[in-house]
C-alpha cells in the first residue's frame, strides 16, 4: 500500500542523502565529489578533455546516460571544447572565460552555478555539467531527453468525432498540445518540483483574465503545502489537493485529451500537469461534468442533450436495479404484478441460495470478468469480457445456481456502467451499488430510500475548490442551466461568451 511520507525514511542510506561536499578549485576534486554524490553509478558518464599534446585535463563533461541527448552533447559540447583545448593556456584562476564558453557552446540554455549541490540536481534532471580546470564554478547545459511515447489516440476517452490526439508521459509535449489550441499570451504556466526524492515537475496552467484570482491563489497555496517523498502520478496530486479525500466521488477531472483541457481553461478552470503521466487534472469540477463527453460539443445540440440524458439514466441503472430487485422480491412482493411474480417464482424454483446471495454471486462474477479484461492484453481482454459473461451466465442458469431474471438484472447494471464517460465515476457507481444491495436486502425499499438520502446529502456537502459539487442544480440557478443537462446552441455574441466564462463556466459561484 502506497503511503505519503512527510520525511525521508531512516532506512534510506543512499549517497544522495549524505551531506554534499563544498566545491573545490581543482577539476579532479570536483569530479570526485560529483561521483560521491551520485553514488559512482555506472550510468554516470564523465568525458575528460585534455589539453592538446598534454596529459593535463582542461574540461570534463558530465552527464547521466539515458537522461541526456548524446547527439547534442557530442556535437554541441564535446567537439567545441575539444577545438578550444588545442589553443588554451591554463592560468591559475579561471580557464578562459565563461562568457567565451557560453558563446562557443550551441545548446538551448546555459547557466552558471557555484554550488556543488546544484550540479547533482541538474544531472538527475538530464542536464550536462561542464567542469573547468582552475575554476570553482560549474557550467550547466540543458540537454535533457527522456524516452517517451509518440502522440497516440486516447485509450480511456474515445470519441467518434473529434480530435484523436492525447497526452503522453512528457510534460512539455502535453503543455505544447494545449498551447497549440490556445494561442494567447494570457495562457500562463506555473511550476514547482515536488517530492523530496523524486523531484517531479508539476505545472499548473490557467488563462489570466478568465480564471478567478482567488481560485488561482487557493490552488497555489495547496500545491505549495505538499511535502512528501514521492510524486509518481497525477493521482498523488489529486489526493493531496482535493477538498474531500475520503469521499468516493471524484472532485477533480482526470483526462488525457488536450481538447478537454483547452475547453475547461477557457471556462475559467485550471489544469495540473505532472511529469511521467498522460493524465491531467482539471478543477474545480462539479458532478454534472462527469456526465459530459467531449463529443457533446461536436454534435447537434439535440443529439448531445439526448446522449447526456441517456448517461444520467444509465447512472441510475448502474446503481439501483439489483437493490430494487432484492427489495421487491424479499420484502415487497405485493408491489409486483401477479403474472411477473409467478414468472419470477418459477425461475427461482430449485435455486439453492437466498436472493441476496444469488445477486452477489453474479455481481462478483461480473466484477471479476471486468477486472480480468482490464489486466489482460488488449487483444485477449475483449474476448474474455464478452465470451466469459455469456458462458458464465448461461452455465449458471442451466446449473440452477441463479435465475435468468437475476442474470438479466445484473447484466443491465454492468452494461449501464460502461456508458459513463468518466471511469472514476463508474468506479464510484460500482461501490455504491453494493451498498444499495445490502440496504435493500435488510430493510427493503426503506433501506434503499435511506441510502439514497445519505448519498444525496453527501453530494450536497461536497465542494471542489469552494464550488458546490452539485451546482447548478443545488443551489439552483436558472441562468446556469444552459449547459448542464441540456446543451444549448453556441452563441457568437460576446455577451454569451462572457456569461459562459463567469463563475467557472456554468457551475456556479465559489464559496469564498
Amino acid at each position: 500500500m502506497r503511503k505519503f511520507r512527510k520525511s525521508p525514511p531512516k532506512s534510506i542510506t543512499s549517497e544522495a542523502t549524505k551531506p554534499l561536499a563544498d566545491s573545490s578549485n581543482q577539476l579532479q576534486n570536483n569530479l570526485k565529489a560529483i561521483k560521491e554524490n551520485i553514488g559512482n553509478s555506472p550510468d554516470l558518464i564523465i568525458r575528460e578533455i585534455k589539453k592538446f599534446e598534454s596529459p593535463d585535463t582542461v574540461f570534463a563533461v558530465v552527464h547521466i546516460d539515458g537522461l541526456s541527448d548524446k547527439k547534442v552533447i557530442h556535437s554541441n559540447i564535446i567537439q567545441p571544447l575539444t577545438y578550444l583545448s588545442k589553443d588554451i593556456e591554463i592560468p591559475d584562476a579561471d580557464i578562459g572565460s565563461y562568457n567565451q564558453l557560453e558563446t562557443l557552446l550551441s545548446v538551448s540554455s546555459l547557466m552558471k552555478t557555484d554550488q556543488l549541490d546544484d550540479t547533482t540536481a541538474y544531472l538527475l534532471n538530464g542536464d550536462t555539467v561542464i567542469v573547468t580546470q582552475g575554476s570553482s564554478s560549474f557550467l550547466i547545459a540543458t540537454t535533457g531527453e527522456t524516452a517517451s511515447r509518440s502522440i497516440e489516440e486516447p485509450t480511456s476517452q474515445t470519441v467518434i468525432r473529434g480530435p484523436k490526439d492525447s497526452f503522453t508521459e512528457n510534460i512539455r509535449t502535453n503543455t505544447s498540445l494545449v498551447r497549440s489550441r490556445i494561442k494567447s499570451p494570457h495562457l500562463k504556466i506555473g511550476g514547482v518540483k515536488l517530492g523530496k526524492l523524486t523531484q517531479t515537475n508539476v505545472e499548473y496552467m490557467y488563462i489570466k483574465g478568465i480564471i478567478d484570482p482567488a481560485l488561482l491563489k487557493e490552488l497555489e497555496e495547496r500545491i505549495q503545502t505538499i511535502e512528501v517523498d514521492q510524486i509518481l502520478d497525477s493521482s498523488y496530486i489529486e489526493t493531496l489537493i482535493q477538498d474531500h479525500r475520503e469521499s468516493p466521488f471524484p472532485t477533480l477531472i482526470s483526462t488525457e485529451r488536450p481538447d478537454v483541457v483547452a475547453a475547461n481553461l477557457l471556462e475559467g478552470r485550471f489544469a495540473v500537469f505532472v511529469a511521467g503521466t498522460p493524465f491531467v487534472l482539471i478543477g474545480p469540477s462539479i458532478f454534472i461534468q462527469f456526465f459530459q463527453s467531449p463529443e457533446d460539443y461536436y454534435y447537434n445540440p439535440y443529439i448531445s442533450t439526448f446522449l447526456r440524458g441517456l448517461r444520467f439514466v444509465s447512472f441510475f441503472l448502474s446503481l439501483y436495479p439489483p437493490g430494487l430487485y432484492i427489495a421487491l422480491l424479499s420484502h415487497h412482493a405485493g408491489l409486483i404484478p401477479s403474472l411477473l411474480v409467478f414468472s419470477l417464482a418459477g425461475q427461482r424454483e430449485g435455486v439453492p441460495f437466498p436472493i441476496i446471495v444469488e445477486v452477489l454471486i453474479m455481481e462478483m462474477a461480473f466484477e471479476i470478468l471486468r477486472e480480468a479484461a482490464v489486466r489482460m492484453p488488449r487483444a485477449v481482454g475483449n474476448t474474455i469480457s464478452i465470451v466469459g459473461a455469456l458462458i458464465i451466465g448461461q452455465a449458471a442458469v442451466e446449473a440452477g445456481f441463479v435465475s435468468a431474471a437475476t442474470v438479466i438484472v445484473v447484466s443491465i447494471t454492468a452494461i449501464a456502467s460502461f456508458t459513463l464517460p468518466n471511469y472514476n465515476l463508474s468506479n464510484t457507481a460500482r461501490v455504491l451499488r453494493f451498498t444499495l444491495i445490502i440496504s435493500g436486502a435488510y430493510i427493503g425499499l426503506y433501506g434503499i430510500l435511506l441510502a439514497s438520502i445519505i448519498i444525496l446529502t453527501h453530494l450536497c456537502s461536497l465542494r471542489s475548490f469552494g464550488m458546490p459539487y452539485i451546482a447548478p442544480l443545488a443551489p439552483f440557478r436558472l441562468g446556469k442551466q444552459k449547459d448542464a443537462i441540456v446543451r444549448t446552441s453556441l452563441s457568437p455574441s460576446p455577451t454569451a461568451t462572457e456569461n459562459q466564462r463567469s463563475s467557472v463556466g456554468n457551475g456556479g459561484d465559489r464559496d469564498d
